[in-house]
């Protein structure tokens, strides 16, 4: 898991690297961008509701990266046998990459690492409430579609965002009471910093 995460890291900043270099280079501060998503799964009696504020940077014509922060709300309860609760606080941060083939589509990857705070509610009469801590590294990827991202006219949009967390973890946030990773909706979108005159 560390050799992959690693691997990853050094992907992404070779990827910085060569889109710097083809864009170009030197930082353009019309490029600079933030904005964010809610977060918002429905899946098998579990309920997710976060926030991720976002601080980004158009590489290119066809990519952007950034720096995420996290907060997110998870509630699971098991009405078919025991009728017992589990709920949990995710906070962390991480970057993203999204690549956009079309204005209006793209691919991203996220990687993550989150705290997590945990209460576990027994049924009625099942005795007392128990809390735990955890962390962990995720890795989020997936794909979604844009109001219409504009190199040039660099104004705001809107994106839908569909992500799974692919490390297999038994600590992610992103998985139901079994394990199984559950379909992150994310929704937000991005707002230029500087309005520039686009690029040329």
């Amino acid at each position: 898991m560390k050799k992959s995460i690693l691997v990853t890291i050094l992907s992404f900043c070779s990827f910085l690297t060569f889109a710097q270099d083809e864009e170009g280079g030197g930082f353009k501060k019309e490029n600079l961008f933030t904005g964010g998503s809610v977060s918002l799964s429905f899946f098998d009696n579990a309920f997710l509701v976060g926030g991720n504020p976002v601080l980004g940077y158009s590489l290119t014509r066809w990519a952007d990266a950034g720096i995420v922060i996290n907060y997110t709300y998870t509630s699971y309860r098991d009405y078919y046998y025991f009728d017992d609760k589990l709920r949990q606080s995710i906070y962390g941060g991480g970057g993203f990459l999204r690549i956009f083939p079309v204005k209006f589509l793209f691919a991203q990857g996220q990687l993550e690492y989150n705290w997590i705070r945990l209460k576990y509610i027994p049924p009625p009469g099942g005795g007392l409430s128990e809390k735990a801590k955890a962390s962990t590294t995720s890795l989020l990827v997936g794909g979604g579609y844009t109001t219409g991202r504009d190199p040039d006219a660099k104004g705001p949009f809107g994106y839908l965002a569909i992500l799974f967390d692919i490390t297999n973890n038994s600590n992610s946030p992103y998985t139901d009471n079994y394990g199984r990773s559950v379909p992150i909706i994310r929704a937000g979108i991005n707002i230029p910093l500087f309005q520039g005159g686009g690029r040329r």
